[in-house]
């Protein structure tokens, strides 16, 4: 036999010896690619985002930023002349919260309707009053009930003078039972008004000042 033809017939069958070696490992190793034989430590998308997976900042409290306090200042009060009123208070009180606040609302929105600037809407104090029963025999007063009085404040400012008289009209024939109405001139202690007074913190401000 020539041994040209030996040495390629040697070679062709260790190669198909290879292949044959190579097809048993294929089908008896599973596949890395397919996910269910994947390995659990190794990641097939490392492309994908992980939306997240792992942040806690958005768990954290932020903490509070630091608010500049507001001092509430008086506003400079608009004189009246023959035309227009100047700075005028709407003042709606009343035993019911509720009848108050709405018929307050209705002043507000009524106001905006017919063109009327509102400077500021605000509530005052809430006025307790004892009411004292005596007895029939004795001297002794008892507490026979306690009322609230709620108090609204709508501030209007340069109400024309030909529109009063029609703004107070039907003010007045929108007027619930048992809420009173008022209007009146703002002025510098109708201000004061809306704040506590504290006496101790005043005593000592004047004895500085002395």
């Amino acid at each position: 036999m020539n041994p040209a033809f030996r040495k390629l017939q040697v070679s062709v069958t260790q190669h198909a010896l290879v292949l044959n070696q190579a097809l048993k490992l294929c089908r008896a190793t599973p596949s890395i690619q397919h996910p269910a034989w994947a390995s659990v430590s190794e990641r097939q998308f490392k492309s994908m985002p992980t939306e997240g997976i792992g942040r806690y900042r958005h768990l954290v409290p932020r903490e509070a930023s630091k608010k500049r306090k507001y001092k509430q200042q008086m506003k400079p009060i608009v004189e009246t002349t023959e035309r227009v009123y100047g700075s005028l208070n709407v003042k709606v009180s009343g035993y019911d919260m509720t009848l108050v606040e709405h018929y307050s609302q209705y002043v507000h929105n009524l106001c905006n309707r017919l063109g009327i600037k509102v400077t500021e809407s605000y509530a005052l104090q809430t006025q307790t009053t004892e009411v004292m029963l005596m007895q029939e025999q004795g001297t002794k007063l008892n507490v026979d009930s306690i009322l609230k009085t709620h108090e609204r404040v709508v501030q209007l400012n340069r109400l024309n003078a030909s529109l009063c008289p029609i703004f107070l009209e039907v003010l007045l024939k929108n007027q619930p039972e048992g809420v009173q109405l008022s209007v009146k001139e703002h002025t510098e202690a109708d201000y004061k008004g809306r704040f506590k007074g504290r006496p101790e913190l005043e005593g000592l401000v004047a004895q500085m000042n002395q």
